[in-house]
């Protein structure tokens, strides 16, 4: 994949001076004005500037999502661990952590698992590539993994005896991805049905 160069895009052209006239210059004149920020103008940005900002936008949607989930019921309550990570050759592309609990799924023992959003979509890998095919159109993917600290380093990884690869779900649907959360921490099924029928 080719190296991307990303410019700032919120710097403006020079508003042209108000007109006297009441008519737009095309109508006056006959001619668009096509004077853009070229190349020339352009403020490139580096990959620290970019994975700087897309992480700023990642952790302020990672505090909306957390607030939405707490706001659902008192007796459902989560943690609030938001952190976020940037792809190094893609800096505009990121995940962010919002939040880790440990539930009980169908006739299994208690499993931690964390939930994530990503603003890309994709399959997922084994250990070392974790994110395989990302398809960066403009779609998102909420997930959240089963995951158990790890014997060696005392880290926290995917544990993938869960389901197999140890994904828990996987949408991109908010609303979807918000009801999986709230069945995850739901601890009565009177509450519980009260989510599904969402």
């Amino acid at each position: 994949m080719a190296k991307l160069r990303y410019y700032d895009a919120s710097e403006k052209a020079p508003e042209p001076l108000p007109k006297v006239v009441a008519h737009t210059e095309f109508l006056r004149t006959g001619r668009i004005d096509r004077r853009r920020n070229t190349p020339e103008q352009r403020r490139y940005l580096s990959y620290e500037e970019v994975a700087e900002k897309t992480g700023r936008r990642l952790v302020a949607a990672g505090e909306a999502t957390h607030k939405r989930i707490n706001s659902f019921h008192t007796s459902i309550k989560f943690p609030k661990m938001i952190f976020h990570r940037t792809l190094a050759a893609s800096p505009h592309l990121g995940y962010c952590h919002v939040t880790a609990a440990t539930t009980r799924l169908a006739r299994s023992s208690e499993v931690t698992w964390s939930f994530y959003f990503a603003n890309f979509f994709s399959e997922f890998g084994d250990e070392t590539h974790f994110f395989d095919r990302i398809q960066t159109g403009y779609s998102r993917m909420y997930f959240a993994v089963a995951i158990e600290p790890d014997a060696g380093e005392g880290r926290m990884v995917i544990n993938r005896n869960v389901r197999g690869n140890g994904l828990i779900f996987r949408t991109q649907d908010p609303k979807v991805a918000l009801k999986n959360v709230l069945m995850l921490g739901a601890r009565d099924e009177a509450l519980r049905r009260i989510i599904r029928a969402l």
